[in-house]
């Protein structure tokens, strides 16, 4: 792809996400999500494979439809209540249009299905895009009308993602596919805390975002897309494959590590909301997640000699460890020993 062209199209992206943050009408945050949507596009389809077509075009109809609902949940409000403040969103009907369509955007089940598809289909620069950046606008929009949404509804939801990322999870051998359903199945630890403690779910946000980031570009330094691939890791970048493990571990939650604190801390705010089956039923839930991360780790960290003539091109190659990886992955797996004193500002 043209340099030029890559810039204007990652412009673009900061720029919708940008809009759509910092924006109060539903006209503008609506065009925020137009602007990510497009930018998006020709980032998924620039290897023009059929595969990257397809998921392009998945992800415009999907996109597009959640888009329109959006819009539609605005005009709804603004037609009862004459408000077109995102903070005013008061009418049911609305509420109910407005959480479906953010569902479609980030991704929640049961509107899940495009997700791993699409992720399947780009590249894993692209896949990083689509599991972060992508997801920032929805989910300011979700945190600014949390106060108004039907809390039995995305409690369902959320529910429901955590059992769907773990469960369909389990049989994947695509490494973009797991880290989909991977994806599923964290925001629905978001969205079960959004309604009650909308800042501690922007912390969850944010440490996942962190934490995807260096597994994606681990996986990017190392060429991998299969476990089959992953299994020869170990021999050919040995440091690179331990970082892995670190942040694949701290990415399943186990302490102590950092992707077990936003957990620790959502499990104790549903207790104090007099929810603690819901907070057992999401924590068992996410064991099933806990198995595809142990397999992720126990490929990375065994050792197989290379059998294929593209495995035997990569065993010469001498893998280093970029500065960035080694300080995402510093911060993505040693931030629980400052938890007390984030858990005091949040």
């Amino acid at each position: 792809m043209n340099p030029q062209a890559k810039l204007t199209f990652m412009f673009s992206l900061l720029l919708g996400t940008t809009l759509t943050i910092s924006s109060n009408h539903w006209i503008m945050a609506w065009a925020g999500l137009e602007i990510n949507t497009l930018a998006i596009l020709p980032l998924i389809s620039k290897s023009h494979h059929p595969r990257a077509i397809e998921a392009a075009t998945k992800y415009f109809l999907v996109q597009a439809a959640a888009s329109t609902l959006v819009l539609f949940s605005g005009m709804t409000n603004a037609w009862h209540t004459g408000q077109w403040d995102i903070t005013q969103l008061t009418n049911p009907t609305s509420c109910l249009i407005l959480t479906a369509a953010l569902s479609m955007k980030l991704g929640l089940a049961p509107f899940h299905f495009w997700f791993p598809e699409v992720l399947q289909g780009s590249s894993l620069t692209t896949g990083l895009l689509l599991s972060t950046v992508m997801k920032l606008p929805p989910m300011s929009l979700l945190l600014m009308t949390s106060h108004s949404l039907n809390p039995s509804l995305l409690t369902t939801l959320a529910v429901l993602s955590v059992a769907m990322g773990g469960w369909m999870g389990l049989n994947q051998t695509q490494i973009r596919k797991i880290m989909a359903f991977s994806s599923i199945s964290h925001l629905g630890w978001m969205a079960i805390i959004v309604i009650y403690y909308p800042k501690l779910s922007l912390l969850n946000f944010y440490l996942y975002a962190l934490m995807t980031t260096t597994v994606f570009l681990t996986f990017n330094s190392m060429k991998t897309l299969k476990l089959s691939a992953l299994m020869t890791t170990w021999a050919k970048t040995p440091s690179l494959s331990a970082i892995l493990l670190l942040v694949l571990m701290s990415l399943a939650g186990l302490p102590p590590l950092t992707g077990f604190l936003p957990k620790w801390l959502i499990i104790q705010e549903l207790t104090n909301q007099h929810m603690a089956p819901t907070a057992t039923i999401i924590s068992m839930l996410s064991l099933l997640g806990l198995f595809f991360y142990l397999r992720l780790a126990y490929c990375a960290t065994i050792t197989l000699p290379p059998h294929t003539t593209n495995h035997m091109k990569q065993w010469r190659n001498n893998g280093s460890i970029s500065p960035t990886i080694s300080i995402l992955a510093i911060t993505s797996t040693m931030m629980l020993p400052i938890s007390p004193m984030i858990s005091a500002i949040i």
